[in-house]
């Protein structure tokens, strides 16, 4: 289904501003081959629809208003009372003109305040014309018995006097011109076989060329509300000629349950709905030029839907005799498991859909299926598939979403075609096809826009309706929709996280499987790089400016490497460094004066390497040797004009350092370390001990405990006001002690984003991932599902943060919070 038309169309004709109100007769002044007519019945309405629409003012930000304002120019100027018709023409290749009628004179035009203008008289075939000329852009004048007409092109003008009122008229053209209602401020009359050509210079040729596959006629009218543009209007289609609402004749809509199954961040839906399966492959096979209806094998279907999901792609099939096609999908299976409860199969006919239901579905790969009810879920990819359905068990569908429900008391219950695009999906559609005009109107629009549109097919004609929305803003609670998940080639061996992507400042997800593979996954769910490790990625992995360019690399170590990789995967200089013996902790990042001159520590055992951006020892550091094999990463902590370096030793000893090595503090009491870090709480380094007792040292030595009582596999995360522990099933943040399900429970994880803090804790036993803010209130909607600890951004920029996590084994899972 082609939409995507209309949006140029819009562009160019809301931004002419002509003001005027119409008779029958106006139209037999204008050649029949316009590429579009414009009739206007209400000026005033039509000029507040204009003025204070908020999608139109975000379109005229564009490059093409401006030309199109100034190829208009004139009629900016001249202020009737009277009513008009538009027309746009082809006058050369990719070039267009305007011709505009009406029975006001339009030489009481406004002139006085334009200083760069000319006027003259012209004759042509003994018929006096008036040629005005405004910054370097032409008009032409000219009184036709009781009309008079003004052009943007003196070849049209002239052709107007040449026929006059003898124009014969387009019969199609003039019943809808007659029949359409003068209760709208405007209406607009595309002949869609003859017009594709105005759309050459906003779309490609071939997509230019699809649009004639549409219909034949299409007549809308304009109605125009602060936050939305409404058109509604009918199409018409000559059986005999090839169309995709043909597809549709003489059958029914009914009422379509896609919003049930279709994801709420879904980018495009197009859904067609028919109450005759049998009429739709008779009409099919004459729209293919087949000998006989294509053979499915299938029954029953009432429903088409092909969804757009970032990357992936899926068809839904919904039918009221599910035994035949479930049949069909037996014969055709390979394998089948489970995710999150649901059965999930694996084909072996990637064409299944794609030959059934050609043209409306093509370059489709039907490589997996589940069913929900009478509803069948085709996707090219088992990630996009388990999408879908995370988003379906935790009922963020568009039947539950507030952009989606604001669309439907402008259309109808039932239609034939239904298509709903985000700004994002429109963006991604116009992109795609290289649609630059397109491209630039999309982009100025509100980010929470939404483009809705159907085609209901009547006796003889279709019903058009499409709305671009700008919903209300609502006060409902947060929603957590899975945004996509990506299974890999084997199972995970580090937890998901994000890293900043230096190009765009969007964030990128790095993670590392059982098989050494170092993965860089887009924001989108596609992999854009992998790269075999010797070992094991220890801990996280660090960015750094090394070069102080503002581009990032990644650091960390292995077991027994510590490596810097840039943004492409590639080795970076000379950060390649393999240590005998292995069993290196993970990298510690230092950079004291936030100026990027990093310390890089490695420490394995007893041995502690610090190196520069150099890639060289830093030779002033001193403690290169430690009484006993260090415990975790070593940490930096400024308190005041001061630094402190902490590392923990398995024999008991706290020893917090210089940025030289020497000791800042002396400890002689020796702490059981648990498996906890240490922490800067309230200017104080704290951590736990095996028995759950809370240790704190001040800036001078003081060693203060607190038996908090936990127990051995409690979990541990602090900021400098902030304190949660996680023990057991019990959730301690601030102060505030919160229950959760019976489970085994990950570290508590602190994050503080935009001025806010979260709290996330993950039960790896029943795979739910929750979420509290800093009053241990829970997030909404939280828990979700999910088998590892968490990273939270805001990954792509639009102000609602996503989360990741291990999903499957081998795969993950990124949420978004709307």
């Amino acid at each position: 289904m082609n939409y995507k038309f209309l949006l140029p169309i819009l562009l160019l004709v809301f931004s002419c501003k002509p003001k005027p109100v119409v008779k029958e007769t106006l139209l037999d002044v204008l050649p029949q081959d316009a590429a579009l007519f414009l009739k206007i019945n209400n000026l005033a309405n039509f000029s507040s629809e204009l003025k204070n629409n908020t999608v139109l003012q975000q379109i005229q930000k564009t490059k093409y208003y401006d030309d199109i304002l100034a190829k208009t120019a004139y009629l900016n100027h001249i202020a009737i009372n009277e009513g008009g018709v538009l027309g746009f023409y082809e006058v050369g290749k990719n070039k267009f003109e305007f011709i505009f009628t009406t029975k006001a004179n339009l030489l009481d035009a406004d002139l006085d305040k334009v200083t760069n203008k000319k006027i003259e008289t012209l004759t042509y075939e003994n018929k006096e014309l008036t040629h005005v000329t405004i910054t370097n852009q032409d008009f032409y004048l000219y009184k036709l018995e009781d009309l008079w007409v003004v052009a943007s092109s003196k070849l049209l003008i002239e052709n107007v006097v040449r026929t006059g009122k003898e124009n014969k008229l387009n019969p199609v053209l003039e019943k809808l011109y007659n029949t359409s209602s003068k209760n709208t401020s405007a209406s607009i009359f595309i002949n869609l076989k003859t017009s594709q050509n105005i759309f050459k210079s906003a779309l490609k040729e071939s997509q230019s060329a699809s649009v004639k596959h549409f219909a034949d006629w299409l007549a809308i009218e304009f109605n125009g509300k602060p936050d939305e543009l409404f058109l509604n209007g009918i199409l018409l289609a000559k059986d005999s000629i090839k169309n995709y609402t043909s597809l549709l004749s003489n059958t029914t809509p009914v009422t379509s349950s896609f919003t049930s199954y279709t994801p709420k961040n879904i980018d495009i839906v197009t859904d067609y709905t028919f109450n005759n399966y049998e009429t739709f492959l008779r009409n099919q096979k004459i729209y293919l030029d087949a000998k006989e209806p294509l053979d499915t094998g299938i029954k029953g279907v009432e429903q088409l839907s092909i969804l757009q999901l970032k990357s992936d792609k899926a068809v839904m099939l919904t039918t009221f005799d599910s035994e035949a096609l479930l049949g069909l999908i037996e014969s055709i299976k390979i394998e089948e498991n489970t995710y999150q409860g649901t059965t999930l199969i694996k084909l072996n006919n990637s064409n299944f859909i794609s030959n059934r239901f050609n043209p409306l579905v093509k370059d489709f790969e039907s490589n997996f299926c589940t069913v929900f009810e009478n509803t069948y879920i085709f996707s090219e990819t088992e990630s996009g598939l388990q999408t879908i359905i995370a988003n379906i068990k935790s009922g963020n569908t568009l039947s539950n979403d507030h952009a989606y429900n604001t669309t439907k008391d402008l259309l109808s219950n039932e239609s034939s075609i239904q298509f709903y695009a985000t700004k994002n999906g429109l963006l991604r559609l116009s992109e795609l096809h290289g649609l630059d005009v397109l491209t630039e109107s999309i982009s100025h629009l509100d980010n929470s826009t939404v483009l809705a549109a159907q085609v209901t097919a009547d006796a003889n004609f279709y019903h058009a309706n499409l709305v671009i929305k700008k919903p209300t803003i609502t006060t409902t609670t947060t929603s957590v929709s899975p945004l996509f998940t990506l299974e890999l080639s084997n199972d995970l061996a580090t937890n998901p996280q994000f890293v900043k992507n230096h190009r765009n400042n969007s964030y990128e997800i790095v993670v590392q499987d059982t098989d050494n593979n170092l993965y860089l996954i887009s924001s989108e769910g596609k992999v854009l790089w992998k790269k075999k490790l010797d070992g094991k990625i220890q801990g996280k992995i660090q960015q750094v400016d090394l070069y102080k360019n503002g581009k990032l690399q990644l650091a960390f170590t292995t077991n027994n490497q510590f490596l810097i990789l840039d943004r492409n995967g590639e080795q970076v200089s000379n950060f390649n460094f393999k240590f005998e013996g292995g069993n290196l902790n993970p990298l510690a990042v230092f950079d004291y004066e936030n100026n990027r001159n990093y310390r890089f520590l490695v420490t394995q055992g007893t041995a502690i390497y610090m190196y520069n951006s150099s890639a060289s020892l830093v030779k002033g550091f001193t403690y290169t040797k430690a009484e006993s094999p260090i415990l975790q990463a070593p940490k930096h902590f400024r308190i005041g004009n001061k630094d402190y370096l902490v590392f923990q030793l398995a024999n008991g000893s706290l020893k917090i350092k210089h940025r030289a090595g020497q000791d800042r503090i002396k400890l002689e009491e020796k702490i059981d370390f648990s498996s906890n870090e240490v922490y800067l709480y309230k200017d104080k380094f704290i951590t736990t001990n095996k028995e759950g007792v809370l240790h704190l040292i001040d800036s001078k030595g003081k060693l203060a405990a607190s038996n908090l009582k936990l127990g051995p596999n409690h979990g541990l995360d602090a900021t400098s006001k902030t304190l949660v522990y996680m023990d057991d099933n019990t959730l301690s943040i601030r102060g505030k002690k919160t229950e959760l399900e019976l489970g085994v429970y990950e570290k508590p994880k602190i994050f503080y984003i935009d001025n806010k803090l979260y709290i996330s804790v993950t039960d790896i036993q029943n795979q739910k991932i929750y979420l509290f803010d800093s009053q241990s209130k829970s997030i909404a909607n939280f828990p979700v599902y999910g088998s590892s600890s968490i990273d939270l951004i805001d990954m792509d920029k639009d102000d609602k943060l996503e989360v990741v996590s291990k999903d499957q084994e081998n795969s993950i899972i990124v949420y978004k919070l709307n």
